[in-house]
């Protein structure tokens, strides 16, 4: 059993920086794949980004391809996703997931979210 709870969200400008974190409980952290997804109003979940288990691996939606990046420190059991040049249109509510497949079709645990809101 994996719990997951996100923070960092927050009110920025277009062209502003804001850094995701979701910390994890339990022993195991470092055996999963963690993942960010985001759901906008009125639109479905959305892949954001994943980093494979011993973070040698990563890859991103299009649309945040180079200006986001997920990273991981086992230490900590955080998994962060640091985002640049932030758009109105990366408004949405943030989640991270845990997954012990990567890359994962259908991830098991998910934290409650956290609202990103870009302002333009």
């Amino acid at each position: 059993q994996v719990q997951l709870v996100e923070s960092g969200g927050g009110l920025v400008q277009a062209g502003g920086s804001l850094r995701l974190s979701c910390a994890a409980s339990g022993r195991t952290f470092s055996s999963y794949a963690m993942g960010w997804f985001r759901q906008a109003p009125g639109k479905e979940r959305e892949f954001v980004a994943a980093i494979s288990w011993n973070g040698g691996s990563t890859y991103y939606a299009d649309s945040v391809k180079g200006r986001f990046t997920i990273s991981r420190d086992d230490a900590k059991n955080t998994v962060y996703l640091q985002m640049n040049s932030l758009k109105p249109e990366d408004t949405a509510v943030y989640y991270c997931a845990a997954d012990r497949a990567y890359p994962a079709s259908y991830y098991d645990y998910w934290g409650q979210g956290t609202q990103v809101t870009v302002s333009s």
